[in-house]
């Protein structure tokens, strides 16, 4: 939603309409060119922020997964042993 940019009427009365209108207009224009390149920052950001997410997302699952195998493959021995004893 653009904010126009308004001036006192003193600016009217000392540099005219066109000059007046003109600054407006440069104001707006400057307004709308500083959202535009905040809006590509912010999105260029959350998609660096999404890839480091999804990457440490990741990388815990691939931890999950030898913390699994450090744990499940000595039960798994210990129950074949048994198996075996009888």
């Amino acid at each position: 939603m653009p904010v126009t940019a308004k001036l006192s009427r003193k600016f009217y009365e000392k540099l005219g309409e066109d000059v007046t209108n003109e600054l407006v207009e440069w104001f707006n224009s400057v307004d709308a060119t500083y959202r535009s390149d905040l809006r590509e920052v912010n999105e260029h950001n959350f998609v660096r922020f999404e890839a480091k997410l999804e990457q440490r997302l990741a990388e815990l699952k691939s931890d999950l997964v030898k913390w699994m195998f450090a744990f499940w493959a000595p039960t798994a021995i210990a129950v074949v042993a048994l198996l075996f004893r009888r």
